[in-house]
C-alpha cells in the first residue's frame, strides 16, 4: 500500500508561487524522496491557530486514508503571538489525525539562520521544547528539524549556508532585481536538503 504525505505547516514547508522562485518550502520538494504522493496544506504565514481557522486543517483531514502520514510543522509565526495555545492546537492536531486513520509525525521548526561567529542562534525559544515534550508525551514519532538543521547549517558555515536560503545580490537574479538575503526562506537547494532529512526520516518511521 501506498502511504500519502499530508503536510501542515508554514511558509518553510509550503509550496512558493512561481513568481517568488528560487524561494521554496521543504515540503514542496518531498516527493522527490518519500517515493509516494504528497499533499501540502501548508500556507505561509500560517499558525497553528489559522491553519484551522482558515478551513486548510479540515481540508487535510477530509483527505486521509487510513494508514496515511500527516507531518505538522509550526513555530515560526506561532511565536509571533504568544497567546495562541502553541502545544494544545498541536495535540488537538495529533488527535484528529490519528482520529481519522493516519499517523501523525511532529517536527520541531527548521532553524532560521542567524550566526554568531561559526555558531548558530536559537530564534524558536521554547517552542521546539514544546514540540519534543508533545510527542513524548502522546507517543508520537518526532523529526527534529531544529537540531538536523542547526547541524546542516554550522556544517556548511556562515557562509556556504547562505546557498541554502533565498539569498541574491543586487542585478543577479531577474525575480530580486533589487537583490534579496532572506535567512528564513530557503532557495530550491536548501529546500531539497531538509526534504531528504525528512524523507529519510518517514522511512524509519515506517
Amino acid at each position: 500500500m501506498t502511504r500519502t504525505v499530508l503536510l501542515a505547516g508554514d511558509s518553510t514547508v509550503a509550496s512558493c508561487p512561481a513568481f517568488e522562485a528560487p524561494m521554496s518550502g521543504w515540503g514542496a520538494q518531498l516527493g522527490a524522496y518519500v517515493g509516494g504522493p504528497v499533499r501540502n496544506f501548508a500556507k505561509g504565514g500560517a499558525t497553528t491557530a489559522s491553519h484551522r481557522a482558515e478551513g486548510l486543517w479540515a481540508a487535510l483531514v477530509r483527505e486521509i486514508a487510513p494508514g496515511d502520514l500527516v507531518v505538522l510543522q509550526f513555530g515560526h509565526n506561532d511565536q509571533k503571538d504568544p497567546a495562541i495555545p502553541y502545544q494544545d492546537n498541536l495535540r488537538a492536531f495529533v488527535e484528529e489525525a490519528r482520529g481519522a486513520g493516519a499517523l501523525p509525525v511532529l517536527c520541531t521548526p527548521v532553524q532560521r539562520r542567524r550566526f554568531d561567529g561559526e555558531r548558530l542562534t536559537p530564534t524558536h525559544g521554547d517552542y521546539p521544547d514544546q514540540v519534543r515534550a508533545l510527542a513524548a508525551a502522546e507517543g508520537v514519532p518526532l523529526i527534529d528539524l531544529t537540531a538536523a538543521t542547526t547541524e546542516l547549517y554550522e556544517r556548511l558555515g556562515p557562509e556556504g549556508s547562505k546557498a541554502l536560503f533565498t539569498h541574491f545580490p543586487p542585478g543577479t537574479h531577474l525575480l530580486y532585481p533589487d537583490g534579496v538575503a532572506d535567512d528564513t526562506h530557503f532557495c530550491f537547494r536548501g529546500a531539497d536538503a531538509v526534504a531528504i532529512i525528512v524523507a529519510e526520516r518517514l522511512k524509519e518511521i515506517q
